[in-house]
């Protein structure tokens, strides 16, 4: 009981009384029991398409393996996407009964803020120092909030690469050559080409839904805000806090898509569509150039080619993207970080939690153990949310492992200048929290080029300055002013050269 008491002086006695015995409730055997640390069960809580149907299949398969490593016992709760949100905010919010839950870039600060999750700063070194020499050390830090650590990054495709997403064989039945790169500022020269794949299949080329372009801006820093008007560029050696719809180059794209729109290449309905369209003639998607063989295409029924779209860049928010955090109420956080650890480091426990149950889900090729064959794609827990993609055993769909092109890209991303900031956010909370709300009824009709640019990006800024938009600015000045000082002036940038 002497992990407990530790638990009870983080100040959660109120919450604990109310049942939280252990994190898990009474899944937890030390907690229905009283034994002793032997044999813990953790809960984890994630998102997904929902509980596999084989899962009791799988409990047998992975939990003796991770009872013989370490202990411990496993009961995973997958949420489905459209339920996530809402139980994702009443789990946090209620202290609810989880050892270990998934997280990103979007609630990660608050949760922080009110005391949901536990300081592994020094237990992670301490306790699994493999699990920590596994992730890059500018990736731990990326997920510190006022300088200690709360979460364990899935070292994945953890910089952002955005690509151009072609139907290969309608592009170049245009006479089009697919480019395997362009910048940013190219992306009107793509207008010929999207207009006469538009006329040669008579709809739209570049479908969009509601959410539209949200890539526009990824090579702005919006500091873990929210907010997309608002950011450094990742390469602004300044660090300047910038209106980022009033920047030049946000413009140019802007009135490219509304070009775009204009002329049929974005579907009319787009700003109130609420699903994207599976096929896509062209789209931007984030992620690497194999996925063109492995996902984009698989998924649209037809072979996909790609080119890439400005640089690959590592900030806070892309290693944000996937987190994993211990409750700060859970009684074995030891426990749940050699969890962590085997998940990161063990292909066997990757494979289990990545693929399903073996030789249902998935099988080993030979006793190599060098390649997975699926049997069928029905498990569904998603791999992105679990942990690193570089001790999952690649398939045999393929003669290559795409993962070898994510951890090139990782590996020689720029970092944002912002890399290891983390924006303060309570001085300015309301205010913030206003002109977040104010964008988002705008984002629909400035991101799919509805509306001019000149006319609707004036609109929104007016909005937001009455609602606090420029002191917003001025005090996430204020705080990069005082990180870049404290980094001895230096940004990430300029240190990284």
């Amino acid at each position: 009981m002497s992990k407990l008491t530790k638990v009870l002086s983080l100040g959660m006695v109120g919450a604990m009384a109310l049942g939280l015995a252990a994190c898990g409730g009474d899944n937890s055997s030390s907690a229905a029991t009283g034994a002793t640390d032997s044999v813990v069960t953790l809960t984890w809580v994630t998102v997904g398409n929902g509980q596999p149907a084989n899962y009791d299949a799988w409990l047998e398969q992975i939990n003796p393996y991770l009872e013989e490593k370490i202990g411990v016992n496993l009961d995973v709760q997958v949420v489905s996407w459209g339920d996530w949100d809402n139980r994702r905010n009443v789990i946090v919010n209620t202290a609810g009964e989880y050892d270990i839950l998934f997280t990103n870039m979007n609630t990660y600060v608050n949760d922080v803020t009110i005391g949901a999750f536990a300081d592994i700063s020094e237990l992670v070194k301490t306790a699994t120092p493999d699990l920590y020499a596994s992730i890059p050390e500018d990736y731990w830090e990326a997920c510190e909030v006022g300088g200690k650590l709360y979460a364990v990054p899935s070292y994945k495709d953890s910089s952002i690469s955005e690509y151009l997403v072609w139907d290969k064989e309608l592009a170049e039945s245009t006479g089009f050559t697919i480019p395997e790169s362009i910048s940013m500022a190219e992306l009107g020269t793509m207008t010929d080409v999207l207009a006469a794949m538009k006329d040669a299949s008579g709809e739209a080329s570049f479908p969009m839904n509601q959410n539209g372009a949200t890539w526009v801006a990824f090579e702005y820093d919006n500091m873990g805000t929210g907010l997309l008007p608002i950011g450094v560029r990742y390469d602004d050696a300044s660090a300047t806090v910038v209106s980022v719809l009033e920047q030049e180059d946000i413009q140019a794209s802007l009135d490219t898509f509304h070009e775009w729109y204009q002329a049929g290449i974005i579907n009319s309905d787009a700003a109130t569509k609420p699903e994207e369209n599976n096929y896509k003639p062209c789209s931007v998607a984030q992620g690497w150039s194999g996925a063109a063989k492995t996902t984009w295409g698989p998924n649209m029924g037809v072979e996909a080619a790609v080119t890439k779209l400005g640089p690959t860049i590592v900030s806070n928010d892309t290693v944000r993207g996937s987190m994993n955090c211990i409750s700060a109420n859970c009684a074995y956080p030891e426990k749940a970080l050699q969890l962590l650890e085997l998940v990161n480091t063990d292909s066997y426990v990757r494979d289990l939690l990545y693929y399903g149950v073996q030789g249902d889900d998935w099988d080993y090729t030979d006793d190599t153990k060098e390649w997975v064959h699926k049997n069928n794609a029905n498990w569904t827990m998603a791999g992105y949310t679990q942990g690193s993609f570089f001790v999952v055993t690649p398939t045999d769909d393929y003669d290559f492992n795409q993962y070898d092109e994510v951890k090139e890209l990782n590996e020689q991303a720029s970092p944002s200048v912002l890399l290891g900031f983390s924006l303060d956010t309570s001085a300015f909370k309301d205010d913030l929290t206003n002109c977040v709300a104010i964008y988002e009824r705008y984002k629909g009709e400035l991101l799919t080029g509805t509306k001019a640019t000149d006319e609707i990006v004036p609109a929104i800024m007016s909005e937001l300055r009455a609602a606090g938009f420029d002191d917003i600015v001025a005090q996430c000045q204020e705080q990069v002013d005082a990180f870049i000082a404290g980094n001895g002036g230096s940004t990430a940038e300029t240190a990284a050269e």
